[in-house]
């Protein structure tokens, strides 16, 4: 990955800033973002283009290997790219048009106005001693307050779960093997941030080269969460406001895999 445009800010009075925003500020924040909306569009496995407050954010594009071989190259036009990690699965930032500016490593940063703060966890069940660190992803845009976990494998902690807070659409790797959340503990990752609208990402699909790719499908978290609100969407994008969230509980919404295939020669899914 080139290194170009990275900007870092990690000063405690930074973060100490953002994490006492006041009551009134926040609500007057929500207020004025009420006709706002975001665009969210999946570009498989963990990547997704967040359209909204005029910026366009992408998060964790790959290359096309193992989990990701059938996909479609991530090679999208944005402002910002979000690392959660250097792995070629969820940070393969070179290649992409124009200049983006790439943010890859845990801190407080300010880009354009938009404050958004990047929450470190291990990578994987060894304190991050076999694929490092992995960092979830905290924003509003487009008045909808955002997480994407990235490839988290750990549980929430306190301190975590503080910085974090209770997001609108939370991005939950659910697929299990050595890096990433299995179905039981995406469950608890889910119920922990408590978010109104929960997307599982990470997971085994039609175009994941099978020999190589250690994820169960999504069907093993979605057994897990039967009975829970969920719904399928035709696509791979969506719009969301806050008139359209979810008055309470959460909502879990599964994109069609079929959406972001670099090839029609794969085979398609069985219609759910």
């Amino acid at each position: 990955m080139k290194r170009r445009d990275l900007i870092r800010y990690t000063g405690a009075s930074v973060l100490a800033t953002l994490g006492t925003m006041g009551t009134s500020t926040f609500r007057a924040t929500l207020a004025q973002s009420a006709n706002q909306s975001l665009s969210v569009q999946w570009l498989g496995h963990s990547a997704f283009l967040f359209s909204g407050s005029g910026m366009k954010i992408l998060v964790n594009p790959f290359r096309t290997l193992g989990c990701t071989a059938g996909y479609r190259l991530p090679r999208v036009k944005a402002d910002l790219v979000l690392i959660s990690s250097q792995l070629w699965d969820e940070g393969a930032a070179e290649g992409l048009p124009g200049n983006p500016k790439v943010l890859f490593e845990s801190g407080v940063y300010e880009i354009n106005g938009l404050k958004i703060q990047g929450v470190p966890s291990p990578h994987d069940r060894v304190n991050g001693n076999r694929f490092g660190t992995n960092v979830a992803w905290r924003w509003t845009q487009g008045g909808i307050r955002v997480v994407h976990m990235g490839g988290a494998a750990s549980p929430i902690s306190d301190e975590a779960k503080i910085l974090l807070g209770t997001p609108d659409l939370a991005l939950i790797p659910v697929g299990g093997g050595p890096k990433t959340y299995t179905p039981e503990e995406a469950k608890q990752a889910m119920l922990t941030l408590n978010p109104r609208i929960m997307i599982p990402t990470q997971y085994q699909t039609v175009a994941s080269d099978k020999k190589t790719c250690d994820l169960a499908p999504v069907k093993n978290f979605l057994d897990l969460v039967e009975g829970m609100n969920l719904s399928f969407i035709k696509g791979n994008e969506m719009v969301l406001s806050r008139n359209n969230l979810p008055k309470s509980g959460t909502l879990i919404r599964v994109f069609n895999e079929r959406s972001v295939l670099k090839t029609a020669e794969i085979p398609s899914l069985p219609k759910a």
